[in-house]
């Protein structure tokens, strides 16, 4: 029923209802008497009655048109039923109309907005009426010589009542095709911030995961071995050490793009595989690799994209993780690279360790599987006779 407005629509609203009060008044008892002809006795003080009656009505509705499009309406309709009621020509006062018949397109429910619309023209069909058969201020009343008039004066009032509403009809669906283009640019906004955050989350998730399990296995193994080679603490305790430098330096890296919106900084690639070779084999892991093809000329540059490089690395760090934190201990972990002219195939076996549930996959295989699918491809893992299975197929180039 009531919109809600700010503080100072409702200040320009009522100021301009009251400035109009006040002239409209004056207006309604000085012209419109005078208008009725000389037989017209309203007696004392009728005219100025009458004047603040209507003109008070129509001020009503010209201060809530926005507050309450449709109560605005309802107002106008009372202030035409008094006007037709006391017999009074068309006034100043009826200027309030256009506003409201605006207000009811241009701000009014579905309602009220078909409200106006039928008012405008059902609005014209009542003062043509009133015109020619109420009163007889055209002259004549209605016969086959004033009907051509009357024609005339239906379809100017119905074309003016109908612009008043049509143009508040434009400025609705100006406003509303506003509001969807900035709702449609916030929600593209928050859709490329909420990738951004999976993003970094994923990468995070990644470099700590992956350095911490590599960091306690160390950490166990030197635990163990202490007591009896001192030598195998003291290169566990280099590894660790390497190991968690290395995750600091990618963490701020990652941390340094979330709090200042920077670009991409360097990300690794197939040429860093061997290093994450070397510190899962640290870690006491029997890794054993195979690459067959070799990686082919794909760019300029004599590398594959640097898309499907970072894909290949990130799943394959994950994936030896979760062979670090899950697998069998001491049991041999195998990974398969075949670099195909349109592909590349990944394969990471492990043994698992007995007992364990099958089916259970955690953040770390939705990340293997959001990597294979941002670089094109497709990721599957499954339990296989013991061991747990992690197959990915990125696409090379334009190839699908």
């Amino acid at each position: 029923m009531f919109r809600r407005l700010k503080t100072y629509q409702l200040v320009a609203d009522l100021s301009a209802a009251l400035v109009f009060l006040l002239v409209a008044w004056p207006i309604e008892a000085v012209l419109a008497p005078s208008a009725l002809g000389p037989e017209f006795r309203p007696g004392d003080g009728g005219p100025t009655g009458f004047a603040l009656l209507v003109a008070g009505i129509f001020s009503a509705a010209l201060a809530v048109r926005r507050l309450s499009p449709a109560l605005a309406l309802g107002l106008a309709w009372l202030g035409a039923v008094v006007q037709i009621g006391l017999g009074r020509p068309p006034s100043f006062s009826d200027l309030a109309i256009f506003a409201v018949l605006y207000a009811t397109a241009a701000y009014g429910v579905r309602l009220v907005y078909w409200a106006g619309f039928a008012s405008a023209i059902v609005g014209a069909l009542v003062i043509t009426v009133y015109l020619f058969v109420g009163p007889v201020f055209a002259g004549g009343g209605l016969s086959w010589e004033t009907l051509p008039l009357a024609l005339v004066v239906l379809v100017a009032a119905a074309f003016a009542l109908g612009l008043a509403w049509t143009i508040g009809a434009l400025v609705r669906t100006a406003v509303r095709a506003r509001e969807n283009s900035e709702a449609q640019r916030r929600a593209e906004a928050e859709t490329v911030a909420e990738q951004e955050r999976v993003r970094i989350a994923r990468d995070m998730h990644d470099v700590v995961a992956h350095s911490l399990a590599v960091v306690i296995a160390q950490a166990d193994g030197a635990r163990y071995a202490a007591a009896a080679d001192p030598a195998v603490a003291t290169d566990a305790l280099a590894t660790i050490s390497s190991t968690a430098r290395s995750a600091l330096a990618d963490v701020r890296l990652l941390l340094g793009q979330l709090r200042h919106q920077q670009g991409d900084g360097p990300q690794p690639t197939i040429a860093d595989l061997e290093e994450l070779y070397a510190q899962v084999r640290a870690a006491g892991v029997e890794l054993r690799v195979d690459v067959d093809p070799v990686p082919q000329r794909t760019s300029a540059s004599g590398e594959p994209p640097a898309a499907v490089q970072l894909a290949v690395y990130r799943i394959l760090q994950e994936a030896l993780t979760n062979a670090l934190r899950h697998g069998a201990p001491g049991g041999p972990v195998d990974v398969r690279l075949a670099w195909l002219p349109d592909r590349v195939e990944l394969d990471v076996s492990n043994p698992m360790l007995p007992g364990t549930p099958p089916g259970r996959f955690g953040h770390g295989l939705i990340g293997m599987r959001e990597r294979a699918q941002l670089a094109g491809g497709r990721l599957d893992a499954a339990h296989e006779f013991g061991a747990f299975t992690v197959r990915a197929h990125i696409p090379i180039g334009d190839h699908p």
